[in-house]
């Protein structure tokens, strides 16, 4: 199920595609924080031109992935665990909005994908594997903002979900009842594929309170 993280459609531009993929390192920290961005490298692992990084980096840099400094170059941003508690205000009020939202407005094809998505997550076996459980956690978060057919809320969320899961992966190494965390997915898929928007919001707003407090008490 790891390649639900980087889910952009095949028909997107070269830049769509420049910045799915380093959106998605600069996530799970594959790119770590602080780390220079060095751009002929990107351009020639993702046969590329200039103009495409260097549009994406634009982008990544809005959306608080990367800094850029005058004649020093390009840098993914540091994880700073000071900016839990703003994160989690967002996400405590966008993510149950959206959940809700998902359910009065899926169509019957998201409806079916919704559901063949928690097949995969009722079937999956990922043992002790953290990083493949946080990947289908921003799958499955994803497949829900697309539901919501808002694109500007589909953005905002996408982006403060980044930011979160650049948290988690701090703390990846240690934490454990991961597996729970992503499955309290499955009763959140079935509330949007059945239509239940309230139930549905009030499980994405216990998902959302279980992550900052699973955060806090490692901190």
């Amino acid at each position: 199920m790891n390649e639900r993280v980087n889910d952009e459609p095949a028909s997107v531009s070269l830049t769509d595609q420049a910045y799915a993929v380093l959106r998605d390192r600069l996530v799970m920290l594959e790119i770590k924080p602080g780390e220079p961005i060095n751009e002929d490298r990107l351009r020639t692992e993702l046969g590329v031109g200039r103009t495409p990084i260097r549009e994406a980096l634009k982008r990544l840099e809005q959306e608080r992935l990367v800094v850029a400094y005058p004649r020093r170059g390009t840098f993914a941003t540091d994880v700073n665990i000071s900016d839990l508690s703003h994160i989690s205000e967002v996400r405590r009020t966008l993510e149950p909005l959206a959940a809700s939202a998902a359910a009065e407005r899926a169509t019957a094809q998201d409806r079916a994908a919704l559901t063949e998505l928690r097949s995969q997550l009722e079937t999956a076996a990922r043992p002790g594997d953290n990083t493949a459980l946080l990947r289908d956690d921003v799958g499955v978060h994803r497949a829900i903002y697309r539901c919501v057919h808002n694109p500007f809320l589909e953005d905002t969320l996408i982006s403060y979900d980044n930011l979160a899961t650049r948290i988690w992966c701090v703390f990846l190494p240690r934490l454990s009842g991961m597996a729970g965390h992503v499955d309290e997915h499955v009763p959140l898929l079935t509330a949007i594929v059945d239509g239940d928007g309230k139930k549905a919001g009030e499980l994405a707003s216990q998902h959302v309170i279980g992550f900052e407090r699973a955060i806090r008490a490692l901190i």
